[in-house]
C-alpha cells in the first residue's frame, strides 16, 4: 500500500507536468481523489463510464488517464458527467490525467515509444511548444516499404498515405492527432510521418509537399505512455498494475 500523495507527487515530477502549457481543459494532475490509499494502479487511454467500471471491477484505486475528463468543463454534474464522476467516487478511485507531458517524455512518453518499438533512437526533438519538444525525430536507414511492414506488424490497422522519398532517412513521430505534425515536419525538413489520424485535407497537403504518412490510430498510438507511467508506479511503489484496455477502433 502507497498513499495517494506519494503517487501523485511522482507523478508530477517524473512527467514534469508544471512545464507544460496544454490545450484548455486538459487539467493534467490528479483529476478525482480517494480516501488517500492506493493498493492497484490502472492505466487507460480515454476517461469515460465504461473504462471507468472496469478499473473499478479489478480493483484500480489510482488510476493514470491519458485524456482526463474535464475537456469541455465545466458542465452539470448530470448525465454521463455524473456516471463518471459517480462511479470513481463510489469505487473510491483516484483519476490522474497526464496529456501532453505524456506525449513529449524522452523516456517513458508515447512518441518517444513510438519511436523505440521500432528499434529507433528518438534524438532530435519536434513540435516544439513553449520551450518543450511533443514529438521526436529518429534515423530511419531502412526503406518506406520497411517502415510500412514494421508498423502493419504493430497496429490492427495502418492507413499509409506514401507520396514521399523511398528511403525516408528520418522519421517524425506524433502519437494521437497529427494535425499539428504536418506543418512543423514541413518547418524541420522531415518527409516521413508517423501518426494517430488527420483530417482529410491533409491528404493534398501530402501529396504537393511529397510526404510519407502512416496512421496507425488515435487510440492505440496513445496506450503507451500510461502503460509505462503506471508500471513505473508499480516497480517504484511495490504495487500491482493493470492495462484497462477499451474497445475503442478510432
Amino acid at each position: 500500500m502507497a498513499s495517494l500523495q506519494e503517487l501523485v507527487d511522482y507523478c508530477d515530477t517524473r512527467t514534469r507536468r508544471a512545464a507544460f502549457k496544454d490545450a484548455p481543459g486538459a487539467f493534467n494532475g490528479l483529476q478525482v481523489a480517494n480516501d488517500g490509499r492506493v493498493t492497484k494502479v490502472g492505466a487507460i487511454v480515454d476517461s469515460g463510464v465504461a473504462p471507468f467500471r472496469k478499473a473499478v471491477a479489478a480493483g484500480v484505486d489510482f488510476l493514470v488517464a491519458h485524456h482526463g475528463m474535464f475537456w469541455d468543463m465545466p458542465r452539470p454534474i448530470t448525465g454521463p458527467v455524473y456516471g463518471r464522476v459517480s462511479t470513481l467516487v463510489l469505487g473510491n478511485c483516484a483519476l490522474y490525467s497526464c496529456h501532453l507531458p505524456l506525449d513529449a517524455h524522452p523516456e517513458i512518453g508515447n512518441n518517444a515509444l513510438l519511436a523505440r518499438q521500432l528499434g529507433l533512437a528518438p534524438d532530435e526533438p519536434f513540435l516544439v511548444r513553449d520551450g518543450e519538444p511533443v514529438g521526436w525525430v529518429a534515423a530511419w536507414a531502412d526503406t518506406r516499404a520497411a517502415l510500412r511492414s514494421r508498423l502493419e506488424s504493430l497496429y490492427a490497422r495502418v492507413v499509409p498515405v506514401e507520396c514521399g522519398p523511398e528511403r525516408p532517412g528520418k522519421v517524425a513521430f506524433c502519437s494521437g492527432s497529427g494535425n499539428s505534425a504536418i506543418p512543423g515536419m514541413l518547418a524541420v525538413g522531415v518527409t516521413t510521418l508517423v501518426t494517430g489520424e488527420l483530417r482529410e485535407e491533409w491528404f493534398n497537403v501530402a501529396q504537393e509537399s511529397g510526404l510519407n504518412v502512416y496512421l496507425c490510430g488515435h487510440y492505440a498510438t496513445e496506450t503507451h505512455g500510461v502503460r509505462a507511467l503506471a508500471a513505473e508506479l508499480a516497480e517504484k511503489f511495490g504495487l500491482p498494475w493493470e492495462f484497462i484496455a477499451t474497445e475503442n477502433p478510432l
